[in-house]
């Protein structure tokens, strides 16, 4: 989630050389709702004025400065911004509650790339097509992926994230590039009796990421492109295989079965954990946290696969524009706004996010400032979006309570994976 999930925070540098205006938002969108048929005019893909935009807990301080940039060059279409709490299911309710109500002021909304699809399905959503076509040129594809349901797109790009694995550099000078690779060095944590290899394996929806990653570096997949369960496959189960045989040859420590990010970073900083799976706002902690015994000694690396890098699971957050807004025109102006070079290049430095636009991660000053930026490229590069379905609650719960029990050892991989299949299949079907 946006709150958790976060590039290495560092402090608002003078990138965008940005005019902040001393007015602020105001107005929001009002007026009839735009979900009608009847061509343009009904549809409201012309209207112009003052809008609204939602979007979580601006703990950075990034939403604000970007907003008051807007609204002083668009003093006829003002922005009010309406920030939701910090919790990331508080903020799904309120969208759902609020397009349900067929809210007009709702007009542009941040939403986790996981929601995109169960929003365009339930037709809250505006697609970006015709008119209203949002360019990606110079975007990161796997990131458009993520904002695309049924081949059209309802959603903007907004911020990404991707799985890094940090290691201890002075223990393994070059990182493994397969996990065969990286499970034949932990004779290496062994000879200096710490741990080997942790991901995020609690019953929570890190577990989802770490088994999608498992599951589609081994060439598997969860879903197909209809949202159908595809992970009764010999590829799904040998990826959940390689965790539940980790756990048992103790590769993967037993206290691993509880970790979410927090716990493997305490971890991995206290100099007790040779390998990470992790997001890259470890990155930061790891080199300042006044507790953290790896400083000097830890190197990030793509997460290791069968020839090469592995599959991440893509993290981030999309910006979209509901059906039910009136000034359309400016909703569509506003997101290209919220989507351009200097605004990521301002996520990246004020707000500590990764950015969506691929040329940003050769920029040599942020390079300078975020020195894994090419490693979080890759990762991106060869993420994999988590299962896009509009049923992806149940889809979630479905993989966590069975990858889980896999690597608990209460079932086989081969039952996991028929009951996984069976319960994706039911969520489907409601």
């Amino acid at each position: 989630m946006r709150n958790q999930r976060k590039l290495a925070p560092l402090a608002a540098v003078a990138v965008l050389a940005m005019s902040l205006a001393a007015c602020s938002g105001g107005g929001s969108g009002g007026g009839a709702t735009g979900g009608g048929g009847g061509g343009d005019a009904a549809n409201n893909l012309d209207g112009r004025g003052p809008i609204t935009y939602v979007q979580g807990k601006d703990n950075s301080n990034v939403v604000r400065p970007l907003i008051d940039k807007w609204n002083a060059a668009h003093p006829t279409e003002k922005v009010t911004f309406k920030e939701q709490t910090d919790n990331a299911n508080q903020q799904h309710d309120d969208l759902v509650q609020n397009f349900q109500a067929k809210n007009p002021n709702y007009d542009v909304v941040d939403v986790d790339v996981i929601w995109t699809a169960e929003f365009a399905a339930k037709g809250w959503l505006q697609p970006l097509k015709d008119k209203l076509a949002f360019d990606t040129t110079g975007i990161l594809p796997a990131t458009v992926a993520t904002a695309t349901y049924k081949d059209t797109m309802y959603a903007a790009p907004q911020t990404s994230d991707g799985g890094l694995l940090y290691y201890r550099k002075d223990l393994v000078p070059t990182p493994p590039k397969t996990w065969a690779e990286m499970m034949s060095m932990c004779s290496i944590a062994k000879a200096h009796n710490i741990d080997c290899y942790a991901g995020q394996f609690a019953q929570y929806e890190g577990l989802t990421v770490n088994a999608a990653e498992a599951i589609n570096t081994q060439g598997g997949t969860v879903v197909d492109k209809s949202g159908a369960p595809t992970v009764n496959t010999a590829e799904a189960k040998a990826g959940l295989q390689r965790l539940v045989d980790g756990f048992k040859d103790g590769n993967i420590p037993k206290q691993a079965i509880t970790y979410q990010e927090e716990q493997g970073r305490q971890s991995f900083e206290n100099g007790k954990l040779l390998f990470l799976r992790n997001w890259p706002y470890v990155y930061n902690l790891a080199k300042t946290d006044g507790s953290s015994t790896v400083k000097n000694t830890f190197g990030v690396a793509p997460l290791p696969g069968i020839s090469g890098p592995g599959a991440s699971s893509l993290g981030g957050h999309n910006i979209a524009m509901s059906v039910y807004g009136t000034h359309k025109a400016t909703a569509l102006d506003f997101m290209k706004f919220m989507t351009g070079e200097e605004t990521e290049k301002f996520y990246a430095t004020q707000g500590s996010l990764a950015p969506v636009r691929a040329s940003l991660y050769s920029d040599a000053t942020l390079v300078k400032q975020l020195p894994y930026l090419p490693v979080l490229l890759t990762s991106i590069e060869h993420a994999v979006p988590r299962p896009v379905t509009p049923f992806y609650p149940a889809v979630t719960q479905a993989i966590q309570v069975n990858s889980y029990a896999a690597l608990k050892g209460d079932k086989t991989v081969d039952q996991a994976m028929t009951d996984m299949q069976a319960a994706i299949g039911a969520a489907g079907s409601q």
